[in-house]
């Protein structure tokens, strides 16, 4: 089993959350998985040694300075009541709606969905924003989220 039920996964309410709702159909594309298929997306995706951002090495492709190329703020654009994505992601991150995204908190917390659903419910991923990445499968763009509501883009190999 690669997935945890929605029922069971104990961040649910980042979803449910009475002033950002997340329709019923979104809902059944965000699939939370298991710390197992977590491990196996971020050692593949991310890191084989660290286990979150902040034990990023120099090794790890998000540890180098050279993958970011550009910052921005994203607290703005989440305090909107428009549910548009900040712009700079939106400019720099151009894929179909059917991309497969990663949206990776730590080793053991990976959630996958589609594009369009993310771009939809992104307001609600950063509701935990110690500095998740925001992957896409066979795509080099990446996003890392950070509390201070800044965000980085930039490119993995």
């Amino acid at each position: 089993m690669n997935y945890i039920p929605f029922s069971e996964y104990k961040k649910a309410w980042i979803f449910r959350h009475r002033d950002l709702p997340v329709s019923a159909e979104d809902l059944e594309q965000i699939k939370p998985m298991t710390e197992k298929r977590s491990a196996e997306v971020w050692a593949q995706n991310v890191s084989r040694e660290s286990t979150h951002y902040s034990y990023f090495c120099k090794d790890d492709w998000a540890g180098k300075g050279n993958t970011w190329t550009e910052s921005a703020s994203w607290q703005g654009a989440w305090d909107r009541e428009d549910p548009s994505l900040p712009e700079e992601l939106a400019a720099f991150i151009e894929w179909d709606d059917n991309t497969v995204v990663y949206f990776c908190y730590s080793s053991e917390h990976v959630i996958q969905t589609t594009w369009a659903v993310f771009k939809r419910s992104w307001k609600n991923f950063l509701f935990m924003d110690d500095g998740p990445l925001l992957i896409g499968r066979k795509r080099k763009e990446v996003a890392q989220f950070f509390e201070n509501g800044q965000f980085k883009l930039g490119c993995r190999p």
